[in-house]
């Protein structure tokens, strides 16, 4: 259960046997189907999840009860309500699944124990947060410099993956678009590709 975490680990930091029996040792497996929530807004995000197979959805709800997400986590991407986890106060965000899904659980305590025993974690963790900030700072770049046009563009590009997986509906949701905009978007597009 364990192999793709352990690939994207050594993607990014060298290990040795002994260093991964360490860090699995503090690692536990969840199965969620699909719209079940792993973390609801208000909660205490008390764990980094890792997907290991599947999709989730990191969201917030607006005061008409629209989503607005965030983040979507395909497999091979971590997702946490960062500053609920931190701070040990309340989630802004709920983490749903889109799709069944098997996950890798670090709770806090386990991430806590890890900083402290293995630099090689520590490493990684600083790593996933260093490309966390510089993904965070490109889409937020992109959202105020970019027409609707090209951020639909850039999307399908970057993450043809994701859009294949999920209704438009969400799609638009994280662009920050409604969905009909979405839609005459992909017509105009489609019209220009005829």
């Amino acid at each position: 259960m364990y192999t793709v975490y352990f690939e994207n680990f050594r993607q990014k930091v060298a290990m040795t046997e002994e260093e991964q029996e360490l860090i699995q040792a503090h690692l536990m497996t969840r199965k969620i189907r699909k719209k079940q929530y792993i973390l609801r807004e208000k909660d205490i995000c008390k764990f980094v999840v890792f997907v290991e197979k599947g999709l989730l959805k990191s969201y917030s709800t607006g005061e008409n009860g629209a989503e607005h997400i965030i983040q979507f986590a395909p497999e091979n991407q971590f997702i946490l309500d960062i500053y609920s986890f931190l701070t040990g106060e309340q989630a802004t965000y709920n983490i749903q699944a889109v799709e069944d899904s098997e996950l890798i659980i670090i709770s806090k305590s386990s991430h806590e124990t890890l900083l402290k025993k293995s630099h090689k974690y520590e490493t990684f963790v600083r790593i996933l947060v260093t490309d966390a900030y510089i993904e965070l700072q490109q889409r937020l770049n992109a959202n105020i410099s970019l027409h609707p046009d090209e951020l639909y563009i850039a999307f399908m590009h970057k993450y043809a993956h994701i859009a294949q997986r999920v209704p438009q509906h969400m799609i638009a949701s994280y662009l920050g678009l409604a969905p009909e905009t979405l839609s005459r978007i992909r017509r105009k597009i489609a019209g220009r590709n005829s």
